[in-house]
């Protein structure tokens, strides 16, 4: 059962449970809606895009879904163009292998130990 939208309710109404839920939907709101949107770089055809390797843990953007709801996938290989710069990857993901251009792919930052 999903939750009550408490984000719009003010602060002196609620008790403490409906504060920390409160606080809750506003982070997941503002992260689901700034940072994961931020994920996906915006670069020209002709630049590089040195943050796509393979094993490079990914979001693949969906058509016509919110950021929350896009599949995470892996880098399987990557395809150079005609003229040597690479703009489609080949992706794990949990259901199947699918290709997608650079431009549907938002690599996450991972730091590698």
């Amino acid at each position: 059962m999903p939750e009550q939208d408490l984000r719009e309710l003010p602060i002196n109404r609620l008790s403490l449970y409906q504060h920390l839920t409160q606080v809750k939907q506003h982070l997941w709101h503002r992260w689901s809606k700034e940072y994961v949107s931020e994920l996906q770089q915006r670069t020209k055809w002709k630049s590089q895009q040195d943050s796509l390797k393979l094993d490079s843990l990914v979001l693949v953007k969906g058509d016509n879904q919110p950021p929350m709801r896009w599949k995470l996938g892996r880098i399987e290989a990557i395809h150079p163009g005609k003229d040597g710069i690479a703009r489609v990857a080949t992706l794990r993901t949990s259901g199947a292998i699918i290709k997608r251009s650079f431009a549907k792919i938002c690599p996450l930052p991972l730091e590698s130990s």
